[in-house]
């Protein structure tokens, strides 16, 4: 049986190392393509503009103490869905990206799975 995103490409961007390592193993399980890990706003957007097939990418919301919404909103400008990830939860993001889905630091693979596919609409198979 197929995974419901086996074979999605995944941007990844988070700035520490075993929390990236974590995400990627946890996107591997669930047979997704992990592109990066990027480890700052800036290679994140040069990741962003080199790939063009991605379908969706897990932001943390504070990356090398600069917030991710650049990243963020160009991902919105080429229609690629995202989830953040935060230790503050939802309650943590400015109003403007509240109902972004977002998963809260510690996270579960369940979580994860769970937020991606909600941010693609992806039905569970």
């Amino acid at each position: 049986m197929t995974q419901p995103l086996t074979g999605r490409r995944v941007l990844v961007v988070e700035d520490e190392s075993l929390v990236a390592m974590l995400i990627e193993t946890i996107l591997e399980d669930m047979d997704c393509i992990p592109v990066g890990p990027a480890a700052s706003i800036d290679e994140g957007l040069r990741l962003l503009a080199d790939t063009q097939d991605l379908d969706a990418a897990l932001l943390d919301v504070n990356v090398a103490g600069q917030q991710i919404f650049p990243v963020a909103d160009a991902l919105k400008a080429r229609g690629v869905p995202f989830v953040f990830s935060t230790g503050y939860g939802e309650g943590g993001l400015p109003d403007e990206w509240r109902g972004q889905p977002t998963v809260q630091k510690p996270f579960t693979e369940a979580a994860i799975r769970d937020a991606l596919m909600k941010a693609m609409g992806v039905a569970e198979v």
